[in-house]
């Protein structure tokens, strides 16, 4: 088997909600690359928000963060993408016309003000996290440097903010109350096609595990797809392969299966 490039989605893939990660998940990737095949994170995280050491002590070949928007290769930057300031203003204020509330995602800091996420779980998450690279966007009003935003969309009008900002922006729905923006022409599957471009691969050579609906265009690009048991059903009908759930060893699983341990 010649060399291949896997590219592994993080949350729901591999780890949990508790940033834990399987010890059969560690073993998969060292194999994996003992193999001779280079291992990617592939994110929907901006790379300011991919900095959990114990993730980052795996020892990855690369990382594609932010939906496409960076890319990384044996630590160094290959490709970054930054939202032009005039854009990101009248996003800003356009998705607070809406009723959202934003989260800024950038290469080096997050942005949020947290009068708009008191008390609520996941602010509670970025706050502990984050520490001195969480900023606020008021205090830094039209200085972020950002590849993408999220937002609570909790009592939104998600019709007119995407009337306004379609031209701009893909609109990755979560739930009633999180979607993810991610600039137009970027997506996890653009950046699978932008390493293969860079790396000279073949992209009938890439396999993705993911789980989520930020990861449709991954499965879509990839040579091989192959989603987790815990992942949603909309994604498993796109897979090559349905592997064991992440608890389950499902990436080991999954690798195995695909050939590349």
């Amino acid at each position: 088997m010649g060399k291949k490039v896997v590219f592994l989605d993080i949350d729901g893939t591999i780890w949990d909600d508790a940033n834990i990660i399987p010890e059969s998940t560690v073993m998969a990737i060292h194999q994996m690359q003992e193999n001779g095949h280079e291992v990617f994170i592939n994110s929907g995280r901006t790379r300011s928000f991919i900095r959990e050491k114990h993730l980052l002590d795996i020892g990855f070949d690369g990382i594609v963060s932010g939906c496409g928007t960076m890319i990384e290769y044996h630590g160094r930057e290959l490709f970054c993408h930054r939202i032009p300031r005039d854009l990101a203003i009248h996003t800003v204020e356009t998705v607070r016309a809406c009723g959202m509330r934003p989260i800024l995602e950038g290469k080096h800091y997050l942005y949020m003000d947290e009068s708009e996420f008191d008390y609520e779980p996941y602010g509670q998450k970025l706050m502990a996290e984050m520490g001195d690279d969480l900023l606020s966007i008021a205090g830094h009003w039209g200085e972020w440097d950002i590849s993408k935003l999220s937002c609570a969309t909790d009592n939104a009008d998600m019709e007119r903010c995407m009337r306004e900002l379609g031209d701009a922006y893909g609109f990755l729905i979560h739930s009633s109350t999180v979607c993810e923006m991610v600039p137009t022409g970027f997506d996890k599957g653009t950046g699978i096609q932008r390493v293969c471009e860079l790396l000279g691969v073949d992209i009938s050579d890439t396999y993705a595990f993911g789980d989520s609906v930020n990861d449709t265009e991954m499965m879509e690009a990839a040579g091989h797809a192959i989603v987790m048991g815990n992942g949603t059903d909309d994604l498993k009908a796109m897979a090559d392969y349905v592997t064991k759930t992440l608890h389950e060893g499902g990436i080991h699983h999954g690798c195995r299966k695909m050939g590349l341990i």
